[in-house]
């Protein structure tokens, strides 16, 4: 444990300097455990969003505000588990984990940031879908491509915002000696019980954002909902009603999975065993982002469709040929 001695108002303060992550360090047989199963979730996390944007960018047919959107949340998901996650990784091989304070300030805030921005985003899909549904012939005028960049701005600025809120008044506490967070990585509530002085503030505030970042994003997602299946039930025929919700399953699919796990997290009765609500904490970080690629891939014909061209080198083909060769 490293910390520093300085001298205020004639009095020495200890100052942290590093902090130490406890994770599962008494049950080294389960980090190994976790090691190789985090590694493999982490690697599909990455490989398949990364696909994602790839295919997005490649092929014409997905050049729409929804897979714009798309390709932001699968960003989102690699940016918010690499994080945290390779450094986690490292640590289940060490006796003794530790992130320096800046490091440590840095992570907190990218995932604070990175979570807050996916509830805006998703908001902003839904918003996308009840257009495409509900104002099919106004759709290119009202979703153009200025008014998808700034739904997308809006969401990135709203979720760094809000977490710079958050940093700047955590890291303006004192620290004074205590500095081991009970926690895989630095998250915010872990490091609010290292701090010295009074949190009663940033408890109500981290309350309060949190129920702004949530709640009007959830509510703009169920109203859209409404119009959208409104609207699927005036179609008269069965294909046309599939047609029209499978535009929109995979997002719904998402949306449920994750506020179905934040739900779970928060308003499941405490564990009594601190290394449960640790371990689904975890799994809510890295698994989540992991499912989005497939749940695309899965229930979307023309992500499917890109990834099968892409895969037999048409897609690749197609692109080049869109490039004269110069001899």
């Amino acid at each position: 444990m490293r910390w520093m001695e300085s001298e205020t108002n004639g009095a020495n303060q200890t100052v942290v300097t590093e902090f130490v992550l406890l994770g599962l360090h008494d049950h080294h047989n389960l980090e190994m455990v976790l090691f190789v199963l985090c590694l493999g979730i982490y690697s599909v996390n990455v490989l398949g969003n990364a696909l994602l944007i790839g295919l997005n960018m490649l092929d014409p047919r997905l050049h729409t505000p929804m897979y714009f959107f798309l390709s932001n949340l699968a960003l989102m998901d690699i940016c918010g588990t690499s994080s945290f996650v390779p450094l986690m990784l490292v640590n289940f091989l060490e006796t003794q984990s530790t992130i320096s304070f800046p490091g440590c300030a840095l992570q907190m805030y990218l995932t604070l940031a990175l979570g807050s921005t996916e509830c805006v985003l998703l908001a902003m899909m839904a918003c996308d879908r009840y257009v495409a549904i509900c104002q099919p012939l106004r759709y290119s005028e009202l979703m153009s491509w200025h008014t998808s960049m700034w739904m997308a701005a809006l969401s990135w600025g709203a979720g760094f915002a809000n977490s710079l809120l958050h940093s700047s008044l955590t890291w303006s506490l004192p620290f004074c000696g205590h500095n081991i967070i009970n926690h895989f990585f630095c998250e915010i509530l872990a490091v609010l019980k290292l701090a010295c002085g009074d949190i009663s503030l940033n408890a109500l505030l981290l309350m309060v954002a949190s129920a702004v970042m949530t709640l009007p994003p959830l509510f703009i997602i169920f109203l859209s909902y409404v119009f959208i299946l409104t609207a699927i039930l005036r179609v008269p025929s069965a294909a046309g009603r599939h047609k029209a919700f499978s535009t929109c399953s995979a997002h719904l699919t998402v949306v449920v999975i994750f506020y179905g796990t934040i739900s779970f997290m928060y308003f499941k009765p405490k564990a009594e065993d601190l290394y449960l609500d640790k371990l689904i904490a975890l799994f809510y970080g890295i698994v989540t982002p992991s499912l989005n690629p497939i749940i695309y891939s899965l229930r979307n014909a023309e992500v499917k469709a890109a990834a099968i061209a892409l895969l037999s080198g048409d897609l690749l083909s197609r692109k080049m040929a869109r490039f004269p060769v110069v001899l």
